[in-house]
């Protein structure tokens, strides 16, 4: 017996960040898009609880009980008062510390596998209490689509989207923490008023009306200013994807990935291959949004 669940990336076209709260979190104005590169997390019974990971960059997956899967599992089982006996295996194809939320997808995936796998039968609700638990990022992992995050991100809206849209993503040569891109916001925001973050209105538009033109002119990222304070080499990688076309250029979340918008298809390959030949990023993945939550794709 195993349970396979499918979990997206995403990328934030929106992140509007406010100022540093006493409990050192920020609240936030969260617009995510779901796109189509998932991780794969398969759960087995096994003799104890163990974590085992292949793709690309597994190596930098922790095997530990600090593995959001492996958290995720522990959680569930202590409310339901059952042993987390389970051999959880990730299947990565979502970037590892690139901004894209794949811990958060691994933690979604072994989320809804545990409940599959166990019976446990846990409302969508308890999921997603459960989700927010473990971080800001794993609600949305669980429910994809498009949906704007408030609060640490984690307190979700569904939004409507009226097509595809279209991305290309640009790996950098090393990570970036989460936590440092924050205290480096605080850093270079100390002496400003920062605003209450807030959904932009023309882009929730743009995304319900699904118009690339639109979406890339309201597009925006807080946190990109910290992001290249930390690692300036990433400005490069901005120039290479709008000198090769694309609609609109902005680090994705915390980074250190880079995403580019492209109108379709065909303009997509096309910054794909520019961004390759660039010299500026160690690798390119091309997806579109917005793609469905984490699913179960198999179970026997």
């Amino acid at each position: 017996m195993s349970v396979t669940v499918r979990v997206p990336a995403k990328v934030n076209v929106q992140l509007a960040v406010g100022a540093a709260r006493p409990d050192g979190f920020h609240d936030l104005a969260n617009v995510f898009l779901a796109v189509g590169l998932y991780d794969e997390v398969t759960v087995t019974p096994a003799d104890e609880l163990r974590v085992t990971c292949e793709g690309p960059d597994a190596a930098l997956v922790p095997l530990d009980r600090t593995n959001l899967a492996a958290r995720a599992a522990l959680i569930l089982a202590e409310r339901r008062g059952i042993e987390p006996a389970v051999h959880l295996h990730i299947a990565k194809d979502i970037p590892v510390a690139g901004g894209m939320a794949g811990g958060s997808a691994d933690g979604a995936g072994a989320l809804l596998a545990c409940d599959a796998l166990w019976g446990t039968n846990a409302s969508r609700e308890e999921l997603l209490d459960i989700c927010a638990e473990l971080g800001s990022d794993v609600p949305f992992s669980l429910v994809g689509g498009a949906a704007l995050g408030i609060g640490r991100g984690e307190k979700l809206t569904p939004l409507d989207v009226g097509g595809t849209f279209h991305w290309v993503f640009a790996m950098a040569e090393r990570g970036l923490s989460t936590p440092a891109v924050f205290r480096e916001f605080d850093r270079l925001t100390a002496h400003e008023d920062v605003p209450e973050p807030v959904a932009s209105e023309p882009l929730l538009d743009a995304l319900a009306e699904g118009d690339p033109d639109a979406l890339a002119a309201a597009v925006s990222n807080d946190l990109q200013p910290a992001a290249l304070s930390l690692f300036p080499e990433l400005a490069d990688t901005l120039a290479a994807g709008r000198t090769a076309g694309a609609l609109a250029a902005l680090v994705s979340g915390s980074g250190p990935t880079t995403a580019f918008l492209a109108r379709d298809p065909e303009s997509a390959a096309k910054v794909a291959e520019a961004l390759r030949a660039s010299g500026t990023c160690r690798s390119v993945r091309v997806a579109a949004g917005p793609a469905p939550g984490a699913t179960v794709v198999a179970g026997n």
